[in-house]
């Protein structure tokens, strides 16, 4: 039999880890984050790891794990997260995933394989990038790949050159190595979700913008950058609109705060929308007060867990 995963998604700011520490308490469980950039060690603050009280009380694993001068393949990611789902299964405890990274996810629980990489094909098409802009190749994989740019933003630099890469090496579509339309776990999987008001999200987003603000997230960015940062890591929410704002020098403290923000709520209601078309989803209040309860008999229940 495969072996039980719980998982619990939803978009940033809906309040995922604190209800994953007492449902992990509860169920014999330990934390896998699916967080694309919680796994970069010195982006405490920006990327929101949990506290380390927090990480005491439960094991966490892809928690500031990596350096953040290496890059992150979902590949890579991938491994990692499979090797950490092993080791606690092999220990008799639950693997909980939980995050917000839609694409991770699915890499982790789905037989998702990823094609190859080549620095000098992928260093090119990046020159290309800064000299014709992310719409002019967006363009291109539209020619390319039509089923590949309807899902790819045409202000996803990264990932349109990642298109372009795999295209160019393979000669077959990017879009022919993820079918996501199919939903197949490899493991016994339960899924929940949390949601909220979309007015609550946002109003739940700017607190948390402020209070990384105060905490010290432009020290942070500064020392990050120093150090030179992989392009995975600086694409992270809010350092990537901090670096954007020194290098251009054109943004005031209020106008830099707005525009993490505004690329905080656009991130949200992509993550919403990923994890809504999953028909594994089972949707939670996460305003309900007995939200800690329901889940934890919903894992028991599904996964029959103690």
């Amino acid at each position: 039999m495969a072996p039980r995963v719980a998982a619990l998604v939803g978009s940033t700011a809906v309040g995922k880890s604190r209800v994953a520490i007492e449902v992990a308490e509860a169920i014999s469980a330990e934390i896998v984050s699916v967080d694309s950039m919680q796994i970069y060690a010195g982006m405490t603050i920006g990327t929101d790891q949990p506290p380390q009280d927090w990480r005491q009380r439960v094991p966490h694993h892809l928690i500031a794990e990596k350096d953040p001068s290496e890059e992150l393949t979902v590949a890579e990611f991938q491994a990692r997260g499979r090797a950490a789902i092993d080791d606690i299964t092999e220990r008799g405890r639950v693997p909980l995933l939980v995050g917000g990274s839609g694409l991770y996810f699915r890499a982790l629980v789905e037989d998702l394989d990823f094609p190859p990489r080549a620095e000098d094909v992928r260093a090119r098409l990046e020159d290309e990038l800064e000299e014709l802009g992310a719409a002019a190749l967006h363009e291109r994989l539209s020619e390319l790949d039509p089923a590949a740019a309807t899902r790819i933003e045409p202000g996803n630099a990264r990932r349109i050159v990642r298109a372009l890469e795999v295209i160019e090496l393979t000669g077959k579509p990017f879009s022919d190595g993820y079918d996501f339309d199919r939903y197949d776990s490899i493991y016994r999987l339960a899924v929940a979700g949390l949601n909220r008001s979309r007015a609550d999200i946002y109003a739940r987003i700017e607190r948390r913008v402020d209070e990384m603000l105060d905490a010290g997230l432009l020290d942070e960015a500064a020392a990050l950058r120093a150090s030179g940062p992989s392009r995975t890591a600086r694409q992270a929410l809010g350092y990537r609109q901090i670096y954007e704002a020194t290098e251009s020098g054109a943004l005031s403290d209020k106008e830099l705060r707005a525009a993490i923000v505004a690329a905080t709520k656009k991130f949200a209601k992509r993550q919403e929308a990923w994890f809504r078309a999953d028909p594994r989803v089972l949707w939670f209040d996460a305003d309900d007060p007995d939200l800690t309860a329901q889940l934890i008999a919903f894992y028991r229940n599904t996964l029959e867990v103690p």
